[in-house]
């Protein structure tokens, strides 16, 4: 059983990462309420292709006519999101049927499958409430978040049936690392904000914004959470210097998430730990160097679709290798006597 949990566990992972990578092209193209109505599109489990369900459709939702491609682009996602959630299902249901294996995750798994319910319940609100700003940034944290943790399960049932090397890391080595996946997750919550309120758009030099170092800003409107419901959201609807302020807070994050990661990476990637952490270690430090050189690209050349999945897309694959840097740090099931000590 846990060899195929582990197996199910990964095949997981991966689709938890097309998931997000679909989401992040289904919101940059501007995709999210081609479906006005939830989790059908237009009252039907297919999008509107013939002329006859077009038309049909048109009659139901006269303020939102049909995009066909647009549609199809969100239905593919959510039947992605679906294959997933039922995924987990299965994942969460075979550990409690395991539950009295010594090696079996119960937890998380059954934890996994609650946060996919409010992912879904946060993917109906998305369109229910024409893409509020704050719905749509707690939809990526927690597609990011299912995406970690069904990692991190399969990470931590894989070391349960295959233990590793005895190592003790010193525990401010584990403090920063974890300190980097907290400040990763803030930078990837400052990122969506981003997204969502369009304020990529509004610095398109670097390493100035607008010319400036220090542009007019207001940080008051930039991150009030809540903005007022019955409005459609789709474009942004910021003051510009409330996008200013978001893009540039955005920025200083990356150059501190740059330096914290940058070091991690290199400390573990120059430690004399095992294999694992040392390569692990230097895609740290790959994957955080290629997200700012995306996100500077991206914003100079006007957010290009391409280059905005890839932002996205990196985001995801540096948190996956963050998440496994810190599991390769904590180690399960030994004792300090005897371990080699780093």
């Amino acid at each position: 059983m846990s060899r195929r949990f582990y197996i199910f566990a990964l095949v997981a992972s991966f689709l938890a990462l097309v998931v997000v990578v679909v989401g992040a092209y289904v919101r940059l193209s501007d995709a999210g309420l081609s479906c006005p109505d939830w989790p059908g599109c237009y009252q039907k489990l297919l999008a509107p292709t013939t002329e006859q369900q077009v038309d049909h459709a048109n009659r139901l939702y006269p303020d939102r006519p049909v995009e066909t491609h647009k549609a199809w682009k969100e239905m593919i996602h959510r039947y992605l999101a679906g294959t997933l959630g039922l995924l987990i299902l299965g994942l969460a249901i075979a550990a409690w049927r395991n539950r009295f294996d010594p090696t079996q995750r119960v937890a998380l798994p059954l934890f996994l499958l609650g946060l996919v319910g409010f992912q879904a319940a946060l993917g109906m609100w998305t369109v229910t409430l024409l893409v509020q700003p704050a719905i749509v940034t707690l939809h990526l944290l927690g597609g990011m978040a299912v995406l970690a943790l069904v990692w991190w399960l399969a990470l931590r049932q894989r070391q349960a049936r295959r233990p590793t090397e005895k190592i003790w890391y010193s525990p401010a080595f584990k403090l920063w690392a974890l300190i980097g996946l907290c400040l990763l997750v803030l930078q990837i919550i400052l990122g969506g904000w981003t997204s969502t309120n369009y304020a990529g758009f509004y610095c398109s030099d670097f390493p100035t914004c607008q010319g400036q170092w220090w542009p007019t800003m207001d940080f008051r409107e930039a991150f009030t959470f809540w903005q007022p419901l019955g409005e459609n959201y789709e474009g942004g609807r910021l003051a510009p210097e409330a996008a200013v302020a978001v893009h540039v807070i955005h920025r200083i994050g990356a150059v501190v998430v740059l330096i914290v990661l940058s070091a991690l990476g290199i400390r573990a990637g120059l430690s004399r730990g095992t294999p694992a952490l040392r390569s692990a270690g230097w895609i740290v430090v790959m994957l955080v160097l290629l997200q700012v050189a995306l996100g500077i690209a991206t914003a100079m050349d006007g957010i290009p679709l391409a280059l905005a999945v890839a932002h996205n897309a990196v985001a995801a694959l540096l948190l996956l290798a963050v998440v496994t840097l810190n599991h390769l740090l904590h180690p399960t099931g030994y004792p300090l006597q005897g371990a080699t000590r780093l």
